[in-house]
């Protein structure tokens, strides 16, 4: 007996050791792409490794001073179309008249696009999407400068005003549906335009991957919330990986079908 079972272990080992090795690669490879869609700000100057939080909800920062200013007509005419976000036409029509132009502070070189700030004034509060920039605060006002949109500002305080001080805080996006890809471009410039998006709603960092030969492909900034790569995605169904600016991930598996076209809008079925 004893020489029957030195004889079915010399046979089993051998298999055995494979798949240790096997899902040790496998998990290495996992490892390795989870790095690869890490990605960056999309300024392609850091390659830092940021923290990866995947528990939790958004939580409001404190309340601190502003000010505010309001544009466009009383019906928010002249605010939803186009703006430093990039968020166009039906994009932009997404976000409500209740949306807010933020200073460059705030604005980030387009990476606060999509946040949302509940603002106090002397009438009431409201809260706002950040769809463009601002100019810098006003000479002799405290604060950050948002200037809102007149449906917004009349919310808390009169039109007459013009310049008014308020308090506010960055809160979280509470949003219909899924996150939405706009893919535009062609096969060697391909454009995302991400919008709807929950939680913090700020885009940091985005990646994309295929099904078969694209391997995840951190995406670059082009300006606002529009991302760019030169990798060729046709014919694959892409997946997205958002981060926001807490450092909080989303992915949209397979959110495009492989027969996916330009011009297009894709919703996934999660969000933060």
């Amino acid at each position: 007996m004893s020489g029957r079972r030195r004889r079915s272990w010399t046979i089993w080992a051998p298999l055995l050791a494979s798949l240790l090795l096997a899902g040790l690669a496998l998990s290495a490879k996992v490892v390795d792409e989870e790095a690869e869609a890490d990605g960056d700000d999309g300024g392609g100057a850091s390659k830092k490794k940021k923290p990866h939080v995947n528990h939790g909800k958004f939580k409001a920062d404190p309340w601190t001073d502003g000010h505010a200013t309001f544009y466009g007509g009383r019906d928010g005419s002249g605010t939803t179309d186009g703006g430093a976000c990039g968020y166009k036409g039906e994009l932009g029509k997404d976000y409500g008249a209740l949306t807010a132009a933020v200073g460059p502070s705030l604005y980030t070189n387009g990476a606060g696009c999509g946040a949302c700030y509940e603002l106090k004034g002397s009438k009431g509060t409201v809260v706002v999407t950040a769809t463009n920039q601002a100019p810098p605060p006003v000479s002799g006002q405290k604060g950050e400068h948002f200037d809102l949109t007149m449906p917004a500002f009349l919310k808390i305080d009169e039109e007459k005003a013009g310049i008014v001080p308020i308090t506010y805080r960055k809160v979280a996006c509470a949003r219909q549906g899924g996150i939405r890809y706009t893919i535009t471009g062609n096969p060697n410039y391909n454009m995302v335009m991400v919008t709807n998006v929950g939680g913090a709603g700020d885009v940091v960092a985005l990646s994309v991957k295929g099904n078969k030969r694209v391997k995840w492909t951190p995406m670059k900034r082009s300006w606002g919330q529009l991302w760019i790569t030169e990798v060729n995605l046709t014919g694959e169904s892409l997946t997205f990986r958002v981060m926001t600016g807490d450092h909080r991930k989303a992915t949209s598996w397979h959110v495009a079908p492989r027969d996916w076209k330009y011009d297009k809008t894709y919703q996934a079925t999660k969000n933060f």
